[in-house]
């Protein structure tokens, strides 16, 4: 089932990074349960096709409601985490905020997903990806030499410094509480992860082997053997001959090892290497030359479409794609050689499981009614 079987997970909806993280909890077994708008909850309701959800069970309740609240920390008080993705202050405000939390459940781990964190000057303030990635320095150097910076997509932010990151610190956190029993509070931001996944640059930084100018450096696009090149089809392949083996084996794949081309790191060179590289690459198709490079060490790769990728062979073999609900997405990562991960289930319609989990925490059949009734629950 998982290396987080028994893990109970407490989800208030949000967007994109916290159900992210949720997911990849999902994936590693935990019971994740994330909890809905009431309104959202209603008979209509239909399973969501966001893979981001999958792997859940699904409760409506009306957290602006007292006995809504009520509910949610008496589910709490079963849990081992509970995710929230609101502007700092706001389940304060409702009343699930952590030292109501920790008064249920002292072992409860109470991780908060936000885009600049709980404290500092924009804190209360609304942002997106782009805003906490341009401020934490992740977005200047995307982009080509002389031209604006690039968003790429909403990865680094949202997913990379965001969702990832709160996974991370959740599996932290639950391997402290193991030696001291005792719950935490995360304060997961994406500001903060965004900048922490630019730390090697920093490295490159100090060492002198990193310019701030855009596009000139040696992973950015910069060099000619790092770098995307057009085919003759409209595709393109992507190279990272960095190494001088990798590099001669380019060379050779290209036709160009005897071309007296210059030196592999000589700068002055490198517009010229670029204008050679580009006219090989143009004078073939994007899966020609992956055919030509097949089997090399001079990692060129075709730059495949998001429906492309999950029928390339490697994929294919690694089984690094599912389907799930009608949807083709990325299989559970990473693998475990005993514990193994159990295959995802198809997200819930909004609500599904109210009455079996509340239920679970002993409500009768008349009581769950008259909370519907009342509106606390979908």
């Amino acid at each position: 089932m998982g290396p987080l079987d028994g893990i109970r997970v407490i989800e208030v909806a949000s967007l994109a990074p916290a159900p992210f993280g949720c997911m990849i909890l999902a994936d590693l077994g935990a019971d994740v349960l994330r909890v809905e708008r009431a309104e959202r909850a209603g008979p209509q309701a239909q399973p969501p096709r966001d893979p981001l959800q999958r792997s859940r069970r699904s409760v409506g309740i009306n957290l602006k409601d007292p006995a809504g609240v009520d509910l949610l920390l008496r589910l709490a008080g079963e849990a081992d985490v509970l995710v929230e993705g609101f502007r700092p202050g706001v389940t304060e405000r409702l009343g699930f905020g952590p030292a109501e939390c920790e008064q249920r459940n002292p072992k409860l781990i109470y991780a908060r997903m936000t885009g600049w964190g709980q404290d500092g000057p924009l804190a209360p303030t609304a942002g997106h990806d782009i805003d906490y990635i341009s401020i934490s320095g992740a977005l200047s150097p995307i982009g080509r030499a002389g031209e604006r910076p690039v968003p790429p997509v909403n990865l680094l932010g949202d997913f990379g410094g965001g969702g990832m990151l709160l996974a991370l610190g959740v599996l932290a956190a639950l391997v402290e509480r193991a030696q001291s029993g005792r719950g935490q509070v995360l304060d997961v931001a994406m500001v903060d992860g965004s900048a922490l996944l630019t730390t090697f640059i920093y490295g490159m930084r100090a060492n002198g082997t990193w310019q701030d100018e855009r596009g000139v450096n040696l992973l950015d696009g910069g060099a000619p053997f790092y770098d995307t090149y057009e085919t003759a089809d409209g595709g393109y392949v992507g190279v990272g001959a960095l190494e001088p083996q990798f590099y001669a084996a380019l060379l050779d794949g290209l036709g160009l090892a005897d071309a007296g081309l210059p030196a592999q790191h000589d700068r002055s060179g490198w517009p010229e290497l670029r204008r050679r590289f580009a006219a090989v690459f143009a004078s073939r198709s994007r899966d020609e030359w992956a055919q030509s490079f097949a089997g090399t060490d001079a990692c060129v790769a075709p730059v495949l479409g998001m429906g492309e990728a999950p029928s390339h062979p490697h994929a294919v073999a690694r089984s690094a794609f599912t389907e799930v609900g009608g949807v083709t997405q990325p299989a559970p990562a990473p693998r475990f050689g005993r514990s193994g991960t159990r295959p995802p289930t198809a997200p819930p319609a909004p609500g599904a499981d109210t009455d079996t989990v509340l239920g679970g925490l002993g409500l009768s059949a008349a009581e769950i009614a008259g909370l519907r009734a009342g509106g606390v629950i979908g």
